[in-house]
């Protein structure tokens, strides 16, 4: 039975400059994943990669069973993933609930589980603020916007790219108890944050690169103990 997602051999060049060295990794459905490095270890690399941002790649990167290196993003997303980039995205010029119903479609096999109800009761603030313009929501709320909007195309994959960066406490509190209803439900998630010690207190593997490797990779709370993981994370 194949993985959700393989990535073998992969290498990513920005320009002249060589990212990604042979990375090899797999997830499974259900799985929530952890990404770690310390800033420019080329975390960001490999998500771009993964969704078909980065033109120049070798390897190979196969989403159920099928090779997406040559696809472009959006062919990438109608594979069954998504992704909540670091600076959200969402659409300032359309109201919440507009950002919400124009994403929103059955999963790649019919799924329907994040609807618009649920998304309303996950994120109690966002149904407060339907009517409200991207632009007029505070940071959190755009993220939680960000999010609920990803849901709603109900992926395989969820890719969440410092989800708490910048962040009220309060927030990323809240953020996190999402995090975890999005493990509980059972969709597989690929995130990267900041704070290594939630990540790996919220995930059930995790990968740590240096300098476009891997150099840690198991279970989250294996990677926990390792005597190593100090020195990769600069901790």
């Amino acid at each position: 039975m194949s993985h959700l997602l393989e990535v073998h051999d992969l290498h990513a060049w920005y320009g002249s400059s060589h990212v990604l060295h042979g990375i090899d990794y797999a997830i499974d459905s259900h799985e929530t994943i952890g990404l770690l490095g310390r800033n420019g270890m080329g975390k960001s690399t490999l998500i771009r990669s993964i969704l078909g941002h980065v033109q120049k790649r070798e390897g190979q990167i196969l989403i159920n069973g099928q090779s997406s290196l040559k696809m472009a993003p959006y062919q990438v997303a109608q594979l069954g993933l998504a992704y909540v980039p670091e600076g959200r995205g969402i659409f300032s010029n359309l109201t919440v609930k507009e950002n919400l119903l124009m994403c929103a479609k059955p999963g790649r096999r019919g799924q329907l589980d994040w609807t618009f109800d649920r998304v309303m009761a996950t994120f109690p603030r966002l149904s407060e603020r339907l009517k409200n313009l991207g632009e007029q929501l505070s940071g959190g709320e755009q993220q939680m916007l960000s999010i609920g909007r990803a849901l709603m195309t109900h992926p395989d994959l969820l890719i969440l790219d410092e989800a708490t960066e910048g962040l009220a406490p309060l927030i990323v509190a809240e953020i996190w108890r999402v995090i975890q209803e999005i493990r509980t439900s059972g969709m597989a998630t690929l995130i990267v944050d900041r704070d290594w010690r939630k990540v790996l207190h919220n995930t059930d593997r995790a990968l740590v690169l240096q300098k476009g490797k891997i150099v840690l990779s198991g279970a989250s709370k294996d990677i926990l103990d390792d005597p190593n993981l100090v020195k990769y994370l600069g901790v």
